[in-house]
């Protein structure tokens, strides 16, 4: 039997790859709308993986956006019918929980949007971690973004891990120049201080009226 080749080089073999975890997203998007929709799942849980797949959504469609300069027409190609998640992805850009001021975990002092916006910031700049972007120029504004977001909300101490992890990165990032790379080492322990930096955040927001 012929061995039949889905792609000729390691670059048209990442395309695919790319494709693959897109169309993933927007299937899991789809069904995780429906789910919250037939109260299958909680608010809580459902704001939790709605963040993480919007987040990972505009980070790969950002990488995509020359090889897919159209989701809707990616989505019509490959006959996904995914009405829910188009517009959740696409249109609405946060969970219907946010869209419809209905998150339980924040109290009148924080913003629903703040906070979404401070998920999503931590999220991309993981996920740009993890698809090897460490130039200094695309590592920077990831991070200036995040801290800008974290300092807006009125819950979180100065002393935050997040902000306290975040204005030192920025200012190591500051003394470097634009077309520098953070090296294996340094892309490790960033992407370990996100993480940990995430956790505390996100256990923070239960708290939030305390």
């Amino acid at each position: 039997m012929e061995v039949v080749k889905l792609w000729n080089d390691k670059r048209e073999r990442e395309m695919y790859e790319n494709f693959a975890e897109l169309y993933a997203i927007i299937k899991a998007t789809e069904k995780l709308e429906k789910a919250y929709i037939r109260d299958i799942i909680t608010p809580s849980n459902y704001e939790t993986e709605c963040h993480k797949l919007i987040a990972h959504f505009k980070t790969l469609s950002s990488t995509l956006k020359d090889t897919v300069p159209s989701i809707e027409r990616f989505a019509d190609v490959y006959k996904m019918d995914c009405p829910a998640a188009i517009n959740r992805l696409l249109v609405s850009g946060v969970p219907a929980t946010v869209e419809h001021r209905a998150t339980a975990s924040v109290t009148s002092s924080a913003s629903a949007a703040v906070v979404a916006e401070c998920v999503q910031n931590f999220i991309t700049a993981m996920d740009s971690l993890k698809l090897n972007m460490v130039a200094v120029d695309q590592v920077f504004p990831l991070l200036s973004d995040l801290s800008s977001s974290l300092n807006k909300l009125s819950i979180l101490p100065p002393d935050f891990e997040g902000k306290t992890k975040m204005k030192d990165w920025i200012g190591r990032l500051s003394k470097m120049g634009a077309s520098d790379e953070l090296t294996e080492q340094q892309a490790r322990q960033l992407h370990f201080d996100l993480e940990s930096s995430y956790n505390s955040f996100m256990a923070a927001l239960p708290h939030a009226g305390n």
